[in-house]
């Protein structure tokens, strides 16, 4: 399949006024890194119509894969499906089968507020996972996901063997000196393996390490010598375990 590049938006007031905490990005981003799908941009946008639809628009044509997160309820601010629809210049129908799902499950008790859950862009598809009982809706390269974490991460299981790439290899060394000293490793490192992602994360008031060090590459090999090579090139003594 090759590299996949993806982006998030995040949509939704509560989030940006801090009354809820948004957890479903960065469970993305931990879901996608493996299978070699590269995260490029997540945006945590309110629930504004124009918002939306620019934020998708841009996000669709610069991108491999899109997933919103929140505003498909049945309330006044859920307004993900029109945002979508409108950045895609299609209109927003009512899809019978949801719709069918929907009156079977309320029965005498369904109204209009239920029954907006039914409405996806025109020509949008329906991917159905036996383990979630509402379908995931699919809009050419945009998957529409609830805002609730459980359902969030529940639809991603389900849709993870659709983006299967090339996976990064991942390699990781903790140690116990600083970035000041640890740099200048780092450097070399890089210059002997330019195309390494290479990452360095401090730790503050760690009892076993100062620094986490990440190696990333999608070449098995390429990854393996760089890691054998830094940690050659470290102070003896200076690593405090490692990761493969």
């Amino acid at each position: 399949m090759g590299d996949l590049s993806a982006g998030v938006v995040v949509i939704g007031n509560e989030i940006l006024s801090g009354k809820v905490v948004d957890t479903n990005s960065p469970f993305l981003a931990s879901e996608l890194r493996p299978l070699g799908v590269a995260l490029r941009r997540i945006a945590t946008i309110p629930d504004e119509l124009p918002v939306i639809r620019d934020e998708i628009r841009c996000q669709h044509e610069s991108f491999d894969l899109v997933f919103t997160s929140g505003g498909v309820g049945p309330t006044h601010d859920d307004v993900t499906i029109e945002g979508v629809a409108m950045a895609l210049g299609r209109k927003v129908v009512v899809h019978p089968e949801i719709a069918g799902k929907l009156r079977s499950f309320y029965g005498h008790k369904i109204n209009r507020a239920r029954l907006k859950m039914a409405e996806v862009p025109e020509g949008a598809e329906l991917i159905t996972d036996t383990s979630v009982n509402f379908p995931t809706i699919k809009v050419e390269n945009i998957y529409i996901l609830p805002g609730i974490p459980e359902i969030f991460r529940a639809k991603l299981e389900g849709l993870k063997p659709r983006f299967y790439a090339d996976p990064f290899c991942l390699k990781v060394v903790y140690t116990r000196i600083g970035e000041g000293t640890l740099a200048e490793h780092l450097n070399d490192t890089l210059r002997q393996f330019p195309d390494l992602l290479l990452g360095s994360y401090p730790k503050i008031n760690h009892p076993d390490y100062m620094v986490k060090v990440t190696l990333e590459s999608k070449d098995a090999d390429y990854v393996g010598r760089a890691f054998a090579h830094l940690l050659a090139v470290l102070p003896e003594g200076s690593v405090v375990r490692t990761e493969e």
